[in-house]
């Protein structure tokens, strides 16, 4: 059996020096970028320690339905990596208030049901996957303020997900939403002048006055070509472009 990338092997005493405390006193479980191709076992003896867990910018494929023993955690990033599937056990996790789950290929089969169980979620991140569509079910998460659903290949949204009571925030940016698309503005063929000029005839000089009774005989010549509305056009032998009803085209033509 063909084995997939090994990538950096996370021991508990590697995984405990990074570790680090916030500001608000958090305590973070920071292993983004290590080149972690497989869910280190290990840091699940760190599960009730840390609030938050970032495991983004890595090559993991999948996440552990293990992942339900971090029940304390209130922030999870696992953007920028190769998951193709989450587990059902992600809903579990009911104190996440933020979760990124952005670049990665995850589709809208792959997304668990019980997504919608995160009911204090405030920012979840979709953007930069694979989702034709977004669950309904999403319209359960009534805490929800800023959600990512940009690059996918989104033909609409839903009427749950955009009526959430909170939301502030939806970045829907290159999707193929039907909703966004503009329609087509009619094309004037008719040329306007943007500024007219009123003077006396006086006033021009000869060349002016030559060139305006010109355009104005050209006008008039035009309206005497314009066929009447009371005389309409009939073409009764016309079925078909180059058809054999007249020998040539200069009998084709309106004389």
């Amino acid at each position: 059996k063909a084995k997939g990338p090994q990538g950096k092997r996370i021991t508990l005493k590697m995984a405990k020096n990074s570790i680090r405390v916030s500001f608000s006193g958090r305590r973070r479980l920071d292993l983004s970028k290590m080149g972690i191709a497989t869910f280190p076992k290990c840091i699940l003896e760190l599960a009730g320690d840390v609030d938050e867990l970032d495991l983004s910018r890595n090559m993991l494929r999948k996440i552990p339905n293990t992942i339900e023993k971090f029940q304390n955690l209130l922030w999870l990033d696992l953007h920028s990596n190769q998951l193709d599937e989450l587990p059902k056990e992600i809903g579990s996790l009911q104190n996440l208030t933020f979760l990124n789950i952005c670049n990665n290929k995850l589709t809208t089969e792959s997304l668990p049901e019980e997504l919608n169980l995160l009911k204090n979620l405030k920012t979840l991140n979709l953007g930069l996957n694979c989702l034709e569509t977004v669950p309904t079910t999403l319209g359960a998460l009534r805490e929800l303020v800023d959600l990512g659903l940009f690059d996918n290949v989104l033909t609409t949204i839903p009427k749950s997900v955009k009526n959430l009571p909170k939301i502030e925030r939806m970045n829907v940016k290159r999707n193929p939403l039907r909703e966004l698309e503009k329609p087509e503005e009619e094309i004037d063929t008719i040329k306007r002048i943007e500024t007219l000029h009123l003077v006396e005839e006086k006033d021009l000089c000869s060349s002016c006055l030559k060139k305006c009774k010109g355009e104005k005989d050209e006008l008039h010549r035009l309206e005497d070509m314009t066929p009447s509305s009371s005389k309409e056009l009939s073409f009764p032998l016309l079925l078909t472009p180059n058809s054999s009803a007249k020998d040539n085209q200069e009998e084709w033509r309106v004389r």
